[in-house]
């Protein structure tokens, strides 16, 4: 008898990355764990679209997986890219401590 995951199963383990990605993105004051916590929430909105997908024998998930893949590739770049330019200027890269950049 062997068993095997039901799309109940992806789901919960989608909403679960979920809500550690939302929780570390709301009360982390670190730049760099503010977006790789976006990147949690990224991966489990894919989870759930391969998981869909799979349901319902279609593409259509894998396809927007994919393009859900590309636009976290060029945030983590532009990310990135910000960080390093903030920690330059700021030598920090808490989220509190770049407010006054807004003025």
């Amino acid at each position: 008898m062997s068993w095997e995951p039901t799309l109940a199963h992806f789901l919960i383990l989608s909403a679960a990355v979920f809500s550690i990605g939302l929780v570390g993105v709301m009360i982390r004051r670190n730049a760099i764990i503010v977006f790789m916590s976006i990147e949690l929430m990224l991966n489990s909105v894919n989870l759930s679209f391969i998981a869909f997908a799979r349901y319902r024998f279609e593409m259509d998930g894998h396809v927007f997986a994919f393009f859900v893949m590309a636009v976290a590739a060029a945030e983590a770049a532009v990310a990135l890219a910000i960080v390093i330019h903030v920690f330059r200027h700021k030598r920090s890269v808490s989220v509190d401590e770049l407010a006054d950049l807004k003025y």
